[in-house]
């Protein structure tokens, strides 16, 4: 049995100016700016929340100030990257399909046939989102930046501090602390860049039980959090789009010093290929297409291939039903549409699953 579709336009009515901008918002002319903005406001929340965070655990270290250090610990970082994280996601994912890391945007490229004029732009738009959340956190917390500066200077630390993890530079790029060996950071990025791009591949797998549709962004979020708790002293940075955006403002403002040297490197890339490598990782082991995919995803997943204007373009028909898997069987011949499925990626039209096709589901 069947149900109709509801849609959020049939139970929220809008002024007909938010109507006719939707409508052409809609038009591929247009929808593109739309994903960017999303894009980037994913990894401005991001941002915003994590580095922000850390501007007050670096400066009250070098003011020792009690005000400025209240409720400000490594442990409160992890959880502000991980609540900015899961409200980009929530915020701004059903725009764009929510990568919010150039890792994620190149790997759906490589492996999900996500357009590469379309990926490009996701980069620019993620690596603008990190810059803006700089410029706008460095604005707000400039007169404490300007007292660190000068306290450094005062004790004749600037040039030893200014531009490492304590520094106030520090607040915005990252770079390697005093001690580490570059050898040492690479592993550590590999290590932790792995980690969280396995989760990421989990969560986003409609056969994996134990993690709901609603659960994913939580846990997503959390990984991060947990890398972050573990291994921010000896240096992480798991996005290539905070890194080169928080750099770059970095650079505006304090010029090459600010640069990072050989360490940039590490940071802006290792996360790419480490993600790439997760993925196979994923498919070659911990994949397996003979679980069943629950009705949590699939609903999920109804809701996503339902959205109207994707089934105007596909003309399919309007429908919701999850079907009878065993009537499946007598249609599979005829089952040819394959989707590649991301969890949070709406914005790609994809095939509806429905009475004749939801038996075959691709894996992430």
């Amino acid at each position: 049995m069947t149900e109709s579709t509801v849609y959020r336009g049939d139970i929220v009515k809008r002024g007909r100016v938010f109507n006719a901008w939707e409508r052409y918002r809609a038009t591929s002319r247009v929808h593109w700016a739309a994903e960017m903005f999303a894009e980037a406001l994913g990894v401005f929340f991001y941002v915003y929340a994590g580095v922000s965070s850390t501007a007050g655990f670096v400066l009250g270290n070098i003011l020792k100030e009690p005000t400025v250090t209240l409720l400000t610990a490594l442990e409160q970082i992890g959880f502000a990257y991980s609540f900015g994280i899961l409200f980009a996601i929530c915020c701004a994912g059903a725009t764009s399909g929510g990568h919010f890391n150039p890792c994620i945007t190149i790997a759906r490229m490589i492996f999900h046939k996500f357009p590469p004029l379309k990926g490009v732009r996701y980069i620019i738009a993620q690596i603008l989102g990190a810059y803006i959340a700089s410029a706008l956190i460095y604005n707000q917390w400039k007169y404490l930046i300007d007292a660190g500066e000068e306290a450094l200077v005062a004790a004749g630390a600037f040039g030893t501090t200014m531009f490492t993890p304590t520094g106030p530079a520090g607040i915005f790029a990252l770079y390697l602390p005093p001690g580490q060996s570059l050898s040492r950071a690479f592993l550590n990025e590999c290590t932790n860049s792995f980690f969280v791009a396995l989760v990421i591949w989990a969560c986003s797998d409609p056969s994996n039980v134990l993690v709901p549709p609603q659960l994913g962004p939580v846990v997503i979020a959390f990984s991060y959090g947990v890398a972050v708790w573990g291994f921010a002293i000896p240096g992480i940075a798991l996005n290539t789009a905070r890194d080169v955006g928080c750099r770059l403002w970095t650079m505006s403002i304090w010029g090459m010093p600010a640069s990072g040297g050989k360490y940039a490197a590490i940071a802006a890339l290792t996360n790419i290929p480490m993600t790439l490598l997760a993925f196979v990782v994923y498919e070659f082991i911990l994949a397996d297409s003979d679980r069943v995919v629950t009705s949590a995803h699939l609903e999920f997943e109804n809701a996503i291939h339902n959205h109207r204007r994707v089934r105007r373009e596909r003309h399919n028909t309007r429908s919701q039903s999850l079907g009878n898997p065993a009537s499946h069987e007598k249609n599979n011949g005829s089952n040819s549409s394959k989707a590649s499925v991301h969890m949070y990626e709406v914005a790609q039209p994809a095939v509806v699953y429905n009475e004749r096709d939801v038996h075959e589901v691709s894996r992430v």
